[in-house]
């Protein structure tokens, strides 16, 4: 697997638990009970903790990929080989 494909691989690990992320521990608006007043959505996020999240992210796609790398390494899975148009 070369650098190119790592990269790749690990954007996409990333981007997917990042969707799983986002919507944990979000209390809204309106759940919380405070008017937003005119223009503002009552399902906006009280406090996104946009940080944590992207932490956590980051922990949990390095976990992922590890995981991703070591079943390539040792061949339980093999990627094929892509002919090169160079």
């Amino acid at each position: 697997m070369g650098p190119f494909t790592s990269v790749a691989i690990f954007l996409t690990i990333w981007w997917t638990v990042l969707f799983a992320v986002l919507p944990l521990g979000v209390t809204s608006h309106a759940e919380a009970g405070i008017d937003k007043g005119d223009g503002g959505d009552p399902g906006a996020p009280v406090d996104p903790k946009l940080k944590k999240k992207f932490l956590t992210t980051t922990v949990v796609s390095v976990v992922l990929f590890a995981i991703v790398w070591l079943v390539i390494k040792f061949g339980l899975i093999t990627l094929p080989n892509l002919p090169s148009t160079y």
